[in-house]
């Protein structure tokens, strides 16, 4: 490799000239002055023509460069350089004493969003445990006609119907059962009145406030029929009821009970219909038919539970 030649010789300049331009990067320590807009002093204007150096001195924001020795570069500034303040706080405990206002604020900041995040999941579990179905303790039969009891009515009408039309649902959501038997007296060739029951376990979806307004407002929405709240059967129940019976030979009989016990729903209904043709001439009355259908209801659902 060869070697450079030399450079000239530069004349030796008086004591009173200013201190030619330094080749180090950092300002000349024999050139003080105001600080610089980074919080360090400019380095002395260099004579024109003189090369410019284009480094400049790393600092940390807000913290003056501190000076060195006459003849030597500024002492590197204390402190870890990669710990510079950033565009967003950093999170961390707040200083032991004096100072630190938004520290604290930020550290409390953070405190109160982990306090609102567990505050929001125990919400959500509750509420999740809330809509766990309420059963009662209820099991749906594979055979609601086998099920049901219905002695009172069997009583009235001792025909055995040999051939009841039953259904039965069974899925995630609900599990449904259905059962319609037709009732005869023991001297009638055709059933003198039917009577129907549904059993509803609802799995998914709460059916109280849909079940309080379909039936506590039935006589609103269906003309001639009246509402009577019943007591002392589940959590709630309404009777139903529709008379447009005169005499034995005319008119119609309908009577339902309808229950809520929890998320499981039970509805039992008598109807009957009276022409001159009919060999029924004394059915049971409107009175009856409700006492009937509280008696057997009652014992039907406590056999549901079993």
């Amino acid at each position: 490799m060869s070697t450079p030649p030399e450079p000239p010789q530069q004349p030796t300049p008086p004591s009173d000239a200013p201190a030619p331009p330094s080749a180090y990067p950092y300002p000349s320590p024999q050139t003080p002055g105001p600080g610089g807009p980074l919080g360090f002093p400019p380095a002395a204007p260099a004579p024109q023509g003189a090369p410019q150096s284009v480094y400049a001195q790393p600092t940390l924001v807000g913290v003056p460069a501190q000076p060195g020795q006459p003849g030597q570069p500024p002492q590197p500034q204390p402190g870890n350089p990669y710990l510079q303040q950033g565009p967003y706080p950093v999170v961390g405990p707040p200083p032991a004493s004096g100072g630190g206002g938004a520290g604290r604020a930020v550290l409390w900041a953070a405190l109160g969003a982990l306090v609102a995040s567990a505050a929001w999941a125990a919400g959500v579990f509750l509420i999740a445990g809330a809509d766990k179905a309420d059963l009662a303790g209820y099991t749906a039969p594979s055979n609601l006609c086998n099920a049901i009891d219905y002695s009172s009515f069997k009583a009235e009408y001792p025909t055995n119907d040999g051939a009841p039309t039953r259904n039965r649902l069974e899925d995630d959501a609900l599990d449904e059962g259905l059962c319609s038997i037709s009732l005869k007296k023991t001297t009638s060739t055709y059933a003198d009145a039917y009577l129907y029951a549904q059993l509803d376990l609802h799995k998914k979806t709460d059916p109280g406030p849909e079940f309080t307004a379909a039936w506590k407002n039935y006589g609103d929405s269906h003309t001639g029929y009246d509402v009577e709240t019943v007591t002392g059967i589940g959590d709630e129940a309404y009777l139903v009821s529709n008379d447009t019976t005169s005499g034995s030979s005319s008119g119609s009989l309908y009577a339902t009970l309808a229950v809520r016990d929890g998320w499981v729903t039970y509805t039992m209904s008598y109807s009957a219909y009276y022409s001159s043709y009919d060999a029924d001439t004394d059915p049971p009355t409107l009175d009856e038919v409700s006492d009937m259908l509280r008696t057997d209801t009652r014992t039907t659902l406590a056999d549901l539970k079993d």
